[in-house]
């Protein structure tokens, strides 16, 4: 079978794609033929030795994958050979087959694409987490989202507005706020792209309580770096911060700022939450589903790319092109 496979520290240009052993399965697993595979920030970093898992070399990308299962080990009783599935592999998924725990792939709903089901559960599975476990929101706040248009960003909008709050989404260009508006946010702000002085920092933060009228409850960060602070100025009174993701930098936040509002900044780890909590995360991705067939989400596939072409998919992420999700189909 052909994986793409990352032999050396590097970006998208130094992985391969070669012919590979079909995997087998032990006890316990399943192996998958693989149908799509959802592009992540984890795929940039991990190829880069930049997370915090360093798998050993050489390993695949692609840290979500769909398809169909092709067999099982033994013990395995949630799946059986022919059942549609999707799957958080942590890696290894962007391979024309895998083999992956039985506890790490679950049925999906017969109404759903392999591209939609490979788009869905990191997205959503850690944005649902976000606002609903950590940042505790409810109808009627308002909802700041940073990256708005990213795969995370337009899921947290999608959800906000699901949950009853009212969603400003900011991104970089206004295509992206468009995009963002017809997928449901209330309204939306175009910022400058980094790095930012403090006269833009500060005009940023008006913006934003000027949207908010006089501010923000719940800010969903997944950029960071000079957007991070201004921001936060813009909380309301026992707001809340949501610690995403740093693809523009890791900020460095005056806590005084935390003081003065009475607010919060939460970190957001959803994939070690996943395996502390999994009964937790289980109802989540149970009402995902719910929602998922009720209408109020829908993955917003925004370009597909083939395996042998899927270090492009993984560089238009890298360079913030990316408006929804980019999936790799095999």
């Amino acid at each position: 079978m052909k994986a793409l496979l990352s032999k050396t520290p590097g970006g998208p240009e130094a992985l391969v794609l070669e012919d590979v052993d079909s995997p087998t399965p032990g006890d316990g697993d399943v192996v998958v033929d693989v149908k799509a595979i959802g592009v992540n920030y984890p795929d940039v970093l991990i190829i880069q030795d930049k997370y915090q898992f360093k798998p050993e070399r050489p390993f695949s990308p692609g840290g979500e994958i769909s398809g169909t299962v092709s067999a099982v080990g033994k013990g395995v009783t949630n799946v059986k050979v022919g059942d549609r599935v999707m799957g958080s592999t942590g890696w290894g998924g962007m391979a024309e087959q895998i083999a992956v725990d039985a506890g790490r792939v679950r049925k999906f709903p017969e109404s759903m694409s392999y591209e939609e089901a490979a788009a869905l559960l990191m997205t959503y599975g850690t944005s649902y987490y976000a606002l609903k476990d950590r940042g505790n929101c409810k109808p009627g706040e308002t909802l700041l989202v940073l990256g708005a248009a990213g795969g995370v960003g337009l899921a947290a909008v999608e959800l906000g507005k699901a949950m009853g709050m009212t969603v400003i989404a900011a991104a970089s260009s206004q295509d992206k706020v468009d995009l963002c508006l017809e997928k449901g946010a209330d309204k939306g702000l175009v910022y400058d792209r980094g790095p930012l002085d403090r006269d833009q920092q500060k005009e940023f933060s008006n913006k934003i309580k000027e949207l908010g009228g006089g501010g923000v409850d719940v800010i969903y960060d997944g950029v960071g770096g000079d957007y991070a602070e201004p921001a936060l100025r813009a909380m309301n009174w026992d707001g809340r911060f949501l610690v995403i993701g740093f693809p523009a930098g890791i900020p460095k936040m005056p806590l005084n700022l935390t003081l003065l509002k009475s607010c919060n900044i939460v970190g957001v780890f959803w994939g070690a939450a996943v395996a502390r909590d999994p009964k937790a995360n289980e109802q989540n991705v149970k009402e995902l589903f719910e929602m998922y067939e009720s209408g109020k989400i829908k993955p917003h596939v925004s370009n597909t790319y083939p395996l042998d072409k899927a270090a492009d998919a993984i560089t238009e992420l890298m360079e913030r092109r990316a408006k929804g999700k980019v999936v790799v189909t095999v």
